[in-house]
């Protein structure tokens, strides 16, 4: 079992991040996309306080999507290797009641043995402000392990993973004026600042290798959050200024996209690193 905590500081309101996170998402997706792997949407649609999904965000109204991530490249060789043709997918099912969202991954093949499951809170001001955002016992706060992700500074990005015009310490927000981010962007009153606070819950039993899965997961996951949030800041002025009703258009669009780019193609985007 690991349970980490990555706390993300951004230079973002929460009710900025909201239309910039769906707006990321959609375009990370296509660029994960392509060659036969990639991700399938299944379901995007909004649920009521009183229905089913919402008894899992506390009986909050939200979204619930369900996506299918089709990986083979994206997994570690020791995996590819044992695992039978046809497992290498993972399903993520989300309810997202902004600004609190539950996401949880599981894999048809090895059923219980295999599970992640993410509790989000979007929240303003810096980590020092909500040291216990999700308001976790002493017992989980003892076994908890915070992450601190800074997008522009003391930010090792491999080779492979950097793009000049996805660096916030370089990059300057036409529409917004913020950035490029220095050494004390998380001190300056220039611009709104929150911190998304993201709870991992893992689990892969498998004999042998459960020291090593859950290891290459968490290195994955410190990872995806980093290069996905360098991107949802330097591309503000790409979704700076849209509405809620903006993004569902981008996401129907999107949804019939990623059916052609995984069925032609080159597979894209973040492989397992070496």
């Amino acid at each position: 079992m690991v349970l980490r905590e990555y706390q993300i500081p951004l230079p973002i309101s929460v009710e900025e991040y909201r239309i910039g996170q769906l707006y990321a998402v959609a375009e990370a997706s296509k660029n994960e996309t392509g060659g036969g792997e990639g991700i399938e949407i299944v379901k995007n649609e909004p649920y009521e306080a009183d229905s089913d999904y919402a008894k899992t965000t506390g009986n909050e109204p939200g979204q619930y999507t369900h996506k299918i991530f089709h990986l083979a490249s994206k997994v570690p060789f020791f995996v590819r290797m044992l695992a039978p043709e046809g497992a290498l997918e993972v399903h993520e099912k989300a309810w997202n009641a902004y600004p609190y969202c539950v996401t949880k991954y599981s894999n048809p093949y090895m059923k219980e043995s295999f599970h992640i499951t993410i509790l989000t809170w979007h929240k303003d001001g810096l980590p020092e402000e909500n040291v216990n955002a999700h308001n976790l016992t002493q017992r989980e706060l003892a076994s908890r392990k915070i992450i601190s992700i800074d997008i522009a500074n003391n930010c090792e990005v491999p080779p492979g993973d950097y793009k000049e015009n996805e660096d916030p310490s370089t990059f300057h927000s036409i529409k917004t004026g913020r950035g490029p981010l220095g050494k004390d962007w998380k001190n300056k009153d220039d611009y709104p600042i929150m911190t998304c606070y993201k709870l991992y819950d893992v689990e892969f039993v498998w004999w042998g290798l459960q020291g090593r899965v859950e290891s290459a997961i968490m290195g994955g996951v410190e990872r995806l959050l980093r290069n996905f949030h360098r991107q949802l800041f330097c591309w503000i002025d790409d979704w700076f200024g849209m509405t809620i009703d903006d993004i569902r258009k981008i996401e129907d669009d999107t949804k019939a996209e990623l059916e052609d780019l995984r069925s032609q193609g080159e597979v894209r985007g973040m492989k397992v690193q070496k």
